[in-house]
């Protein structure tokens, strides 16, 4: 019996390994023609042409070249098209009627993966963006006393700026985030954790390790300070995991695929350690919990470790959800929070949990939640570099206008950078307010 080709699935989707060690991953010849086939499906199709910049840019090409047809363009303007994509995964969970098990195998985001590691194998990418996705290095020496005042004080000086634009490619109007002296691990040295308090459910251990991640460490420390008092507040033994390094979601969207290895063998016995000794795992940005609960597995599916760390790593609102279901959330909030915009940011959107921070922030009384689900267009390091930062703050325009219209008295988002980016977007000198932080106000902490 013939197979006919079918319009869409309504099978759920599923991913396949990264396949980084198959010998022709590296291969340009069948890498482009990769990025052709699938170029050839997205133009026929369209649907994500909202989504990022990845997407209009690519049917520019089609459309301006002789034949409207992607046999048309140049096989090297596909870079453009590569450069445009921040992973951040909408395109895969969201929008593609094509993805696995389909049987036109289309995984834009994974894709734009392999070629991003072909172009870092290649020596495309700029010293810039090896700098900036250092998150360690960076943040040890920007968090150094005094180097921290003055890197502060240069990333809001419009003359030093100015240079740097010039000097390295970072935009003068971009907004870069503030370090920190006294980091996440200096704050909580003191900190006495109880393990024999721990009250276990059916999905949760009850005792949770903060992962702290390279920007909760040196640019916003107080998120894992208020995690710790909303945990705790919630009778579960809280501990910042110590001696870890970057999660190596930065150098995943450089291309970087060897330098995320070594981060993950790194990070790795520590965490199999804590998952072993009963502890689950959080972390405050939704970019490292996704490289722990998707893209590291993917990347290493025979990893044992890796999977064990995977099954027991959390979004921290998810977890607050699975103990609010076993009867064991505090709901004795002391004061409203009023009308929040919510950003739903991707990276946790696509980890499949639902709306659970939204369903966290509606249990506070007398408190009004417009919930926004569309990219705000930072991606970490996209919106600071100079030739994307127009493109990166276009793309936000759409949430900066939706919170303009509900006039809310906060706006937050899971992830700190997305909300400082939407804070530029609105430019009127509010700023960003992280879920995790409203909650704590509402306890009265």
């Amino acid at each position: 019996m013939p197979i006919t080709s079918r319009e869409g699935s309504l099978q759920a989707p599923t991913r396949h390994p990264l396949g980084q060690d198959h010998p022709d991953f590296y291969n340009e010849e069948k890498v482009f023609d990769e990025l052709e086939r699938v170029f050839d499906i997205c133009h026929g199709c369209r649907r994500c042409v909202s989504l990022c910049n990845a997407f209009p840019t690519l049917f520019d090409l089609v459309d301006e070249s002789n034949t409207m047809e992607v046999d048309g363009v140049d096989r090297q303007d596909y870079w453009n098209v590569v450069d445009h994509c921040y992973l951040c995964d909408l395109c895969y969970l969201t929008k593609c009627p094509y993805v696995p098990p389909h049987e036109w195998n289309v995984d834009f985001p994974h894709l734009m993966l392999r070629a991003k590691a072909l172009g870092f194998k290649q020596g495309r990418s700029k010293l810039r963006d090896k700098i900036i996705s250092s998150t360690d290095r960076l943040g040890s020496f920007a968090s150094i006393p005094i180097v921290a005042n003055v890197v502060n004080a240069v990333n809001k000086n419009e003359h030093t700026r100015a240079l740097l634009e010039t000097a390295i490619g970072i935009d003068a109007e971009a907004r870069l985030p503030e370090y920190h002296s006294q980091t996440l691990s200096k704050r909580v040295r003191q900190h006495k954790t109880d393990e024999s308090k721990a009250i276990a459910s059916d999905k949760t251990n009850g005792k949770v390790a903060i992962f702290g991640t390279c920007y909760g460490e040196y640019n916003e420390p107080h998120l894992g300070e208020d995690l710790i008092a909303v945990f705790e507040h919630n009778n579960i033994p809280t501990m910042v995991i110590p001696n870890t390094v970057c999660c190596g979601m930065p150098k995943l969207e450089l291309g970087d695929i060897e330098s995320v290895r070594l981060l993950k063998e790194k990070n790795m016995p520590i965490l199999e350690k804590l998952v072993d000794d009963g502890w689950d795992i959080i972390s405050p940005v939704p970019s490292c919990t996704l490289q722990f609960k998707q893209e590291l597995p993917l990347i290493f599916p025979d990893d044992e470790r890796t999977a064990k760390v995977q099954k027991a790593f959390f979004d921290p609102f998810e977890y607050l959800m699975l103990r609010h279901k076993a009867g064991l959330l505090n709901i004795d909030f002391k004061h409203s929070q009023g009308r929040i915009s919510y950003h739903v940011a991707c990276h946790q959107r696509v980890q499949r949990i639902g709306l659970k921070t939204r369903d966290i922030l509606a249990l506070i009384p007398e408190t009004e939640i417009d919930t926004i689900e569309r990219c705000s267009g930072h991606d970490g390091t996209y919106a600071i570099k100079q030739e994307y930062h127009q493109t990166a703050m276009k793309i936000a325009k759409p949430v900066v206008n939706r919170i303009k219209k509900f006039e809310p008295d906060a706006y937050a988002s899971d992830c700190p950078m997305a909300g400082h980016h939407l804070s530029a977007g609105l430019d009127d000198g509010s700023e960003t307010v992280h879920p995790i932080t409203l909650l704590k106000q509402a306890y009265g902490l």
